[in-house]
């Protein structure tokens, strides 16, 4: 397949799929450093990383009268502990087992003097044992996670984007190291039926939390054994009368009915003539369909896109 734009690189869940696994119980390790760390926000908008410069980042966790980041340095293939008081620790993100990198994890914060206890089970995964109990050797593919990280740059760029024509609540552009997917959200600003949970390996709680008011959703993934593909997807909560019969773009977008999302191949965007604009166009035309079938107030709701150095009119 013609990779009509080097900026948007060819991700192949078979061929890194190993890597991926290893890749997303590292993030979650640090994840739950966060989550231990941190007080609780709605829609858990305390635990995601973020996409950086150099790869994924924690931002700033604040510990005590010090301030906390920790680094996934994709570049260098490193993770980084940095504090506010100077000090920094840091970890090469090699083949191993994950029991040796959640130990190393562990000395890192004892020796920076911060708290070391966080929980030390896999969330959102399934047949994966304790992080200290993964004795088997886990390969670690730096070139593909480095395709991964560029990909996750211009989904996190035109999410962005997107996100600028919205008045009303919304989540950053965040990434998610349970379920590991980069995703946006727009709310109504109505309270939502209580979601009925059974997600295996997260809490009821925490899912009730999750989808408290009503929303559309969009996000990036980059595959897993169900799904073997790289793949855009599009929800609300709760789904409107129709919103299975919808007409989205751009053409190689669809209705999947046993995820209940819609589904965009990475690829389609990846070698469209604009990808931005074919991205955009399945982040609004999904959202379209919600807020329309699902009564939202748009007019309150919604503004222009937003223009760098160029206040919104009011």
């Amino acid at each position: 397949m013609t990779d009509q734009s080097p900026h948007w690189p060819e991700l192949d869940w078979p061929a890194w799929r190993d890597t991926a696994i290893a890749l997303q119980l590292r993030t979650q390790i640090i994840g739950k450093v966060r989550l231990a760390l941190s007080p609780w926000l709605n829609h858990s908008w305390h635990v995601p990383l973020y996409v950086s410069a150099r790869g994924l980042t924690t931002s700033a966790i604040p510990v005590g009268d010090r301030i906390l980041e920790i680094d996934f340095d994709l570049l260098h293939d490193r993770l980084v502990f940095m504090t506010s008081d100077g000090r920094s620790r840091g970890i090469g993100l090699n083949p191993g087992s994950i029991a040796h990198f959640h130990e190393t994890v562990i000395a890192c914060l004892s020796e920076l003097d911060l708290p070391a206890t966080f929980d030390g089970t896999p969330s959102e995964m399934a047949d994966v044992p304790p992080f200290a109990e993964d004795t088997a050797d886990r390969p670690y593919d730096a070139d593909a996670v480095r395709a991964f990280w560029r990909a996750l740059i211009q989904v996190s760029r035109v999410f962005g984007q997107f996100r600028t024509g919205f008045l009303g609540k919304a989540s950053p552009v965040h990434f998610f190291w349970g379920s590991f997917d980069l995703a946006v959200t727009r709310f109504s600003g109505r309270a939502a039926p209580t979601h009925p949970g059974g997600f295996p390996g997260l809490p009821d709680a925490v899912t009730r939390d999750a989808y408290s008011h009503e929303e559309a959703s969009v996000g990036f993934w980059p595959g897993s054994d169900a799904w073997p593909h790289a793949a855009f997807y599009a929800y609300a909560y709760p789904a409107p009368d129709h919103y299975a019969e919808a007409h989205v773009s751009p053409a190689a977008a669809s209705w999947n009915a046993g995820l209940g999302e819609f589904m965009l191949p990475y690829d389609a965007v990846r070698t469209a003539p604009d990808p931005d604009a074919a991205l955009l166009g399945f982040c609004q035309s999904t959202y379209d369909a919600a807020a329309d079938l699902g009564q939202w107030d748009r007019s309150a709701l919604e503004c222009a896109p937003g223009r760098a150095g160029i206040p919104r009119h009011v």
